[in-house]
Formats: structure tokens, sequence, C-alpha cells
């Protein structure tokens, strides 16, 4: 992409100011009472799906700072079982909410602020996670990628259009609608018991052209079983979805999911509509925050 093209993509897609200056949900304003109460009415069968990652204390090409889980006693004998966790909140290992301000492009924040003022020692000034803390309920669509190319999976580096977004949901039978969260699905889940661990310098995902896409439909949350395409188009925009999606959008990323058997249940029960549930940490200024997401049906 050249310069005049990532800088009119930002223009296409900015939300700066359209919820007010000190607006810290971002694309979470789609999501209305109204909004919910219809995602609740999905749940017809009863079936709950959780879509979290395990956590992981071994070290790995994917988990390079892995939970530390330690056992605590507190009498000898013991009275009870104890423990105590750390863990780094992004990555590909962690399933987790991204603040809106976790990703900053050129000095600039989400919201027009600049990214000296919401970065400080003690946490995110503006824009953390704890904006989230009331949790996030609304419909979710499975846009299954995969399916509409006709293949198991697509390969490391593969782009998704925006083209593969409109064909995917087509082909759902679902429209896509304001306050919506949209899972992609790539298949990497099936292409990881082939081929062994995707690489992360190599990843399937969406490209730019995907960024008006999500705009235009008025997405609440962007999650699925990839992120953005790796490498990037431009060494000054080398993640769009994080870049152009966080900073100029405010899009809740629900980053790192596990969702092969979403897909699964959605095929077994003919559907692409749930309910999603998502309940972040109540972490003041963080940066994000690890999640158990759930799928009701």
């Amino acid at each position: 992409m050249t310069d005049d093209e990532i800088d009119a993509l930002f223009e296409r897609c900015s939300n700066t100011g359209m919820w007010g200056p000190d607006d810290e949900l971002g694309t979470l304003n789609h999501i209305t009472d109204d909004k919910r109460l219809r995602a609740a009415r999905l749940v017809r069968h009863g079936r709950n799906v959780s879509i979290g990652r395990d956590l992981s204390t071994r070290s790995d090409r994917l988990n390079s700072n892995p939970l530390v889980h330690r056992m605590l006693f507190d009498a000898d004998p013991p009275q009870s079982a104890l423990d105590s966790i750390e863990l780094a909140t992004h990555g590909f290992a962690v399933t987790h909410m991204d603040a809106i301000t976790h990703v900053f492009f050129e000095a600039k924040a989400y919201n027009g602020r600049r990214a000296s003022d919401v970065l400080h020692p003690t946490g995110l000034r503006s824009g953390s996670v704890h904006a989230q803390r009331d949790g996030i309920v609304t419909r979710g669509v499975l846009l299954d990628v995969a399916a509409v190319r006709g293949v198991p999976y697509l390969e490391p580096g593969e782009a998704v259009t925006a083209q593969d977004l409109s064909d995917a949901e087509a082909l759902s039978g679902t429209a896509v609608e304001p306050g919506d969260a949209v899972f992609v699905h790539v298949g990497l889940a099936r292409r990881e018991a082939e081929q062994g661990v995707e690489d992360p310098d190599v990843r399937a995902g969406v490209d730019a052209s995907c960024l008006p896409w999500l705009h235009d439909k008025q997405i609440a949350v962007y999650s699925g079983d990839c992120v953005d395409q790796i490498p990037g188009p431009s060494s000054r925009l080398s993640l769009p979805l994080h870049q152009v999606g966080l900073v100029a959008m405010g899009l809740v990323l629900l980053d790192c999911p596990r969702i092969d058997e979403l897909v699964s249940v959605c095929a077994e029960l003919e559907t692409n509509e749930f309910l999603l549930m998502v309940g972040p940490l109540r972490v003041p200024g963080g940066t994000g925050s690890p999640v158990n997401p759930v799928c009701l049906f």
C-alpha cells in the first residue's frame, strides 16, 4: 500500500468523535439493549461452547511468555489448596480481549488522542479494558471463509479479502447487522493438525480491504481463527486490523479464540448465529484481559 492509500484508509474507517470526545467503548457502542435482547432469543437448544484456549505453562514458538502457575499452602499440613497465576495477556497463546488503546499508530491512539497522553507506567489513561467491565453480550455470526473457498484451510500467508467476507456472509444465509460479533474461520486448527503449529511470522489473515467492510457493517467485535495477514501490506502498516481497526475505528478485538468446536456445532445445528457472552477482568488501565468466551445456541 502507498502512503496515500494508507492515509485514505484511516480517513475512510475513522470513528473519531463519533461517540463523543471521552468515548472509551469504541465499536461496542453499536451494541444496544435491543441488540442484546434479540441475541438472547437465539438460545433455543441449550448448548454452550467455550472458545477459550487452555492456558499453558510450557514455552513454545507461540507461547514465548507462558503462564506462571504456583501452588500455595496456608499451613503444614495444609487446610486448603491455593494458587497464584501470572499471565501475559497478549500474543497467540492466550484468548483475550484487546483494549482499544492497546495499539498505537504513528503516535496516535483511538479517538484522536496522542499515544503519549494515553500511555502511562501505571496503565492506560483512556480506552483501557476496564471500559469493557460490564461484559459483552451480543449476536455472534460465523463467516466460514474456508468453506466458501471450498478448501479445508487457508495456507500460511494467504489473505482474507472483503469479497471473501461478503461471500461467506451469503453462504451463511445470515445477514451481518450492526452490533454483531463476527467470527472469521480459515481452518487454522485443521491446518495445524496436518502441518504443525503455525509460524507466527507467516500467517493467514484479513487484509486491509476488510476494514471498510467491517466499518460499514458497524461490527462491534472482530474475532476468529485469524487476525492480520502476516506479512502485512507495507512496513508502515504492518498490521491493518490492529492499527486501523483499533486506532481509527475503536474496533474491539477478541483475539486468539479456539473456534473449531464452534464451527462443528454451527454445522450440526445448521446455523451460523449464536449468543456470545464475554466477561473481561476488571483491570483499571489494563491493555487487555484474558477471557473464556462462551457461545450459546
